[in-house]
């Protein structure tokens, strides 16, 4: 059984103030000042990594007058833990750990 994964969005998520943007918004719809009051990011850094997790398609964006709010698109992120969750079963099932071939 072949699980592919989403290398790319995986490399997106392992950015450390991107995962911080990702729990944020997993709570509420922010602009760019909140998470900049939020995270401590300078707001270049900050649109630099909005615009990654929007072209990986993890946030999405809403026009509000002059300010952008960004909402998170949970399904983006539950289809690749589906997918680790289902690597993870595999695992288990075979009983990997003591699945060994002879070199």
């Amino acid at each position: 059984m072949l699980i592919s994964v989403d290398a790319d969005l995986m490399r997106v998520l392992a950015d450390p103030l991107r995962m911080r943007i990702v729990t944020l918004l997993a709570r509420e719809t922010l602009c760019t000042t909140h998470l900049m009051a939020e995270t401590g990011a300078r707001q270049t850094n900050l649109s630099n990594h909005l615009r990654i997790l929007r072209e990986a398609g993890v946030v999405e964006t809403e026009p509000c007058g002059r300010f952008t709010y960004y909402r998170l698109c949970p399904d983006r992120i539950e289809a690749l833990s589906e997918t680790l969750a289902g690597i993870a079963a595999t695992a288990r099932s075979t009983g990997a750990a003591e699945n060994r071939r002879p070199c």
